[in-house]
């Protein structure tokens, strides 16, 4: 429970994400529905800390003990999000009902051309934004994300769309060459995608109050939207139940640079409503919550 979450393997392997994809594409996406539930099965039996951690954060959300078949919904819906992903890459929202809310706060932080931050963070999924090409398709996305962390997964889905490919910047290499293409597509106007829940090894964090106790937060994000002046805009995907999912964007912050005299009270107020704002978002469906590690023990 209380290893790094970049420390735990990937699940399952590229033949068996190959061929879950496969059925999806050519049998649709209720068949692959279908093997969600052996797939549910097997990692609630075989990994024992995603499944401690899941118990532990779904007492929290709910404020009771987590019952065995609250975990294996948890899990199934993490599972089902993943697929999702195929049918989201290969054929945009077609299939989808997809409902987007505060679209027109997004919209004001970019009217100027300057880009803006999308801060967002492991639940629900990021992949539901992608909706945003449809509405606005002029826009430029590019995301920050690590290549390495899921190979087998990543490798699979950007063979779907190798146009998403193109639109990472990978975190996992050069810390350097990431700053740099974030900069250079910031000086573009683009949207950059960051996710402000989970820290790296050895990366800067503040705690914050999080479902009541005190959490790890990476300062990063906040510190390159400063540094870019940038305006923030948080971005989540909420999965509802069999084809809908709801998207939010609320306005954050204004991007204004951080005095060095200031950084840490700056930091701390940042990373406090963006804990209170995780929270709310999750609360409404808290089996969007997709850390399954110890996140208040990292």
């Amino acid at each position: 429970m209380k290893a790094h979450w970049s420390e735990r393997r990937e699940g399952g392997g590229r033949f068996a994400l190959w061929l879950i994809r496969s059925i999806g594409l050519h049998l649709g996406r209720p068949a692959a529905r279908a093997l969600l539930y052996p797939i549910t099965l097997y990692f609630y039996f075989r990994r024992g800390p995603e499944r401690r951690a899941s118990r532990a954060f779904l007492a929290r959300a709910f404020a009771r003990p987590a019952r065995e078949r609250d975990v294996l919904r948890h899990i199934h819906r993490y599972a089902g999000t993943i697929l999702d992903r195929v049918f989201l890459l290969a054929r945009g929202a077609h299939g989808f009902v997809i409902g987007v809310q505060g679209l027109e706060e997004l919209e004001t932080r970019i009217a100027h051309g300057r880009g803006a931050v999308l801060l967002g963070a492991h639940i629900g999924s990021f992949e539901a934004l992608r909706v945003l090409a449809e509405i606005r398709p002029e826009l430029r996305v590019r995301m920050l994300m690590d290549r390495g962390q899921t190979p087998a997964l990543t490798e699979l889905l950007h063979a779907l769309n190798p146009a998403v490919a193109d639109m990472v910047i990978d975190a996992g290499g050069d810390g350097t060459t990431a700053v740099l293409a974030i900069r250079d597509a910031a000086a573009q106007g683009a949207l950059i995608g960051l996710l402000g829940d989970r820290a790296r090894p050895g990366e800067p964090t503040q705690a914050a109050r999080f479902f009541g106790e005190p959490a790890q937060f990476p300062v990063a994000p906040h510190l390159i939207a400063a540094a870019l002046e940038l305006p923030v805009v948080l971005a989540f995907g909420l999965y509802r139940g069999g084809n809908r999912y709801d998207v939010y964007f609320e306005s954050f912050s204004t991007g204004a640079a951080i005095p060095r005299a200031d950084r840490q009270a700056r930091l701390a107020e940042l990373l406090q409503r963006y804990a209170a704002r995780l929270e709310y978002y999750t609360r409404l469906d808290p089996y969007n919550w997709f850390n399954f590690y110890a996140f208040w023990n990292v």
